[in-house]
């Protein structure tokens, strides 16, 4: 049998219907759809149906990170319109930021911001640039008060106040992302309630989301394309749950990609290694995954490293049928769209 050629940028490409991006969450979290693929066989349900999908003794891992109001506007010294994305926090004053401008300052230029705060350029790297703030809080303060909620890009609206809370899952702990882990949108109080009636145990990870989340592949050769890098961290009681969990021959379910990403990034033959770690993990099809049975997970963008994350989990001819299924079926997508409940690939 012939060996496929590498995949290309090219080949994670799909057209879709600007309306069937979602614009405003579901009315309520768990009422969304779910698109359960089981490798040919496609099936539409209900969220709710999650609980039944899964079985007593498997494990659903979570990430905790909380979503911080990081987008900041501003000007520069010379009057033009600056807008950052915070990236990640470095220091009391100082953390990486997202800038859009049509001049971006050089290295020791000033933003102006609202309520009297200033940020200098440190230094520039690529589409982010290193900011010191001055102002009369914390930066983390400042944020609090002077930030909005990180909606993402294809979202054409401002931020409303719902989604201070909407744009956050209910089991939001650890403070430090700047964009949702958006599979765990669709959970309220009522369906772990139900999974936990079921058998089903809940972990947590922790992976904040950074910027780099929205950062283009640029080149269509995809070996050249490289990871922003975000910080994780893997609680020991999570590795001693996987561990169990792998012994009984019950299943590991991620919820979202950044979670599978967390724990493929700490693997180990025996299950996961427990502590803080920095993940670049890019993954493509011919990826072998080693801890996640199962991945729960909205619909991605094309051309999108986590489109070529699914495609290397559920089989790449799986999810081209998969998404087609769910354009033809007026599935809602990214963010605030609906779910997808996928079975690892047979060999992957």
């Amino acid at each position: 049998m012939s060996q496929r050629p590498a995949y290309r940028l090219s080949d994670f490409d799909y057209a879709l219907p600007p309306e069937l991006i979602a614009q405003r969450p579901a009315a309520v979290r768990s009422q969304s759809r779910l698109l359960h693929v089981a490798r040919e066989r496609l099936a539409d349900l209900s969220f709710a149906a999650l609980s039944d999908l899964l079985s007593g003794g498997d494990l659903l891992v979570v990430n905790d990170t909380k979503v911080i109001r990081s987008r900041l506007r501003g000007r520069r010294d010379s009057g033009g319109k600056v807008e950052l994305l915070l990236e990640r926090v470095v220091g009391p004053d100082e953390a990486w930021m997202q800038l859009a401008a049509s001049h971006p300052p050089k290295a020791g230029g000033r933003i102006l911001l609202e309520g009297g705060g200033v940020a200098t350029v440190l230094e520039r790297e690529g589409r982010f640039v290193r900011l010191r703030f001055v102002a009369d809080v914390t930066l983390d303060d400042y944020l609090d008060r002077f930030g909005e909620v990180p909606l993402p890009p294809y979202i054409a609206r401002g931020a409303e106040p719902a989604d201070a809370e909407r744009y956050q899952t209910i089991y939001a702990r650890q403070r430090g992302a700047v964009a949702a882990p958006t599979a765990g949108l669709h959970f309220d109080d009522a369906m772990l309630a139900r999974l936990r009636e079921h058998g089903v145990a809940l972990a947590t990870v922790t992976l904040h989301v950074g910027a780099g989340t929205f950062q283009p592949v640029d080149s269509e050769d995809l070996s050249q394309h490289r990871m922003h890098s975000e910080r994780y961290e893997i609680p020991a009681e999570t590795a001693t749950a996987i561990a169990a969990t792998r012994a009984r021959g019950r299943a590991t379910v991620a919820v979202g990609t950044t979670t599978l990403r967390a724990l493929e990034s700490s693997a180990t033959p025996n299950g996961v290694r427990a502590g803080a770690g920095e993940t670049s993990l890019f993954i493509t099809p011919g990826f072998h995954f080693r801890i996640v049975d199962r991945l729960l997970t909205n619909f991605h963008l094309p051309r999108s490293t986590l489109l070529m994350l699914v495609s290397a989990f559920g089989g790449y001819d799986t999810i081209r049928a998969a998404y087609a299924h769910a354009i033809d079926e007026r599935y809602r997508f990214f963010s605030y769209g609906d779910a997808m409940l996928l079975e690892r690939a047979v060999g992957e």
